[in-house]
């Protein structure tokens, strides 16, 4: 319990610092701006402009961000199902899609918490064992990488310039040089624990705890084989694409929903796409604070200063991350229980 909490209070601190340090720098250069245009100081409040710029929000394009956000956890769920089906588990709708809005919410506590507890969730409910579930999830979380590369690569397809001209302007020998140098210590322990591994392996195979281990091994190794065996891997396919095309469209419609950033183009879109969601990747709850970031740094090469980027990466954050995750997530922990209770009456 006392690790499980310093984990959280960790991860916790780590968006918040982010958070707060994106904010100050924010905060400086709106005051260093106030001072170029004549404003007074007491009349110059990032929070002021923060706040002003949420009341400016197209409710009409920020509902369209919720509905597209809602289908990409439905096509979420029904690959699931698709996932699980040639292990002979017939999952209901209901439960795999209210599990993911279960490991939404779990992310906004613990980052990478969601993946267990959509697992246990599902693993619970439907009596399937939990390493079958999770090998399930592994090839979830593999389409998302690949699915990740294409969007990135189709970013330097038709944003090319712009993204290798960031890519020169953070560009530094040191890190390179350094980066090299733990590449060969990475290479040396490896080769060392191969080492130890083999020399051990028998006396090893005898431990309780490596035996649970290969059989939670095998039932990833199962979880993964059923990829194989999809019915429809076509039909698997278009739900991966247009899981992560809905994603794409989240993005372009907050774009849409906040007035400086409305003339941006489709390409722009994805160019901050692939910023918000590298945000996403980096542990912190939820994306809180390098969400925030890398959407300022995405929308700064496109002229986007860098208040008005502040403000577009907290409406875009609060409404699917605090507002959606929220409701959702309690919504969900209060139904799972009801609707499988019916079930087995």
């Amino acid at each position: 319990m006392l690790k499980k909490t310093l984990q959280f209070f960790l991860f916790l601190g780590l968006g918040a610092t982010i958070l707060t340090l994106v904010y100050n720098n924010q905060n400086k250069a709106f005051q260093e701006q106030c001072r170029l245009d004549g404003v007074s100081s007491d009349d110059c409040s990032l929070i002021h402009k923060l706040l002003f710029d949420f009341s400016t929000v197209h409710l009409g394009w920020l509902g369209a961000v919720l509905v597209a956000f809602t289908l990409s956890n439905i096509l979420r769920a029904l690959r699931w199902q698709m996932l699980l089906d040639p292990m002979g588990y017939q999952v209901r709708f209901s439960n795999s899609f209210l599990s993911i809005l279960l490991g939404y919410f779990a992310n906004l506590g613990f980052p990478r918490m969601g993946e267990i507890v959509r697992a246990g969730s599902l693993a619970r409910y439907e009596k399937i064992p939990m390493e079958k579930v999770v090998g399930t999830l592994v090839i979830d979380r593999l389409m998302d990488f690949v699915c990740l590369g294409v969007v990135v690569g189709l970013a330097f397809v038709f944003e090319g310039k712009t993204l290798l001209d960031f890519l020169e302007q953070n560009r530094g020998g040191g890190a390179a040089s350094s980066g090299g140098y733990l590449w060969q210590i990475f290479v040396l322990l490896f080769v060392s624990v191969v080492v130890l591994l083999f020399f051990f392996r028998k006396r090893l195979l005898r431990l309780a705890l490596v035996i649970k281990v290969i059989n939670l091994l095998k039932g990833f190794w199962e979880g993964l084989k059923s990829v194989l065996k999809l019915k429809n891997p076509m039909l698997f396919l278009f739900y991966s694409v247009g899981i992560w095309l809905l994603f794409y469209l989240q993005c372009w419609v907050n774009l849409m929903a906040f007035p400086p950033t409305q003339h941006l183009t489709f390409g722009a879109a994805l160019m901050v796409f692939v910023f918000g969601t590298l945000g996403f990747v980096i542990p912190s709850p939820g994306g809180m604070g390098t969400f925030h970031a890398l959407c300022i740094a995405g929308l700064a090469l496109y002229g986007i200063n860098g208040s008005d980027a502040f403000s577009y990466a907290n409406i875009a954050f609060f409404s699917v991350q605090i507002f959606y995750n929220i409701l959702a997530g309690v919504l969900a922990l209060v139904l799972m229980p009801v609707l499988n209770k019916k079930v087995k009456q």
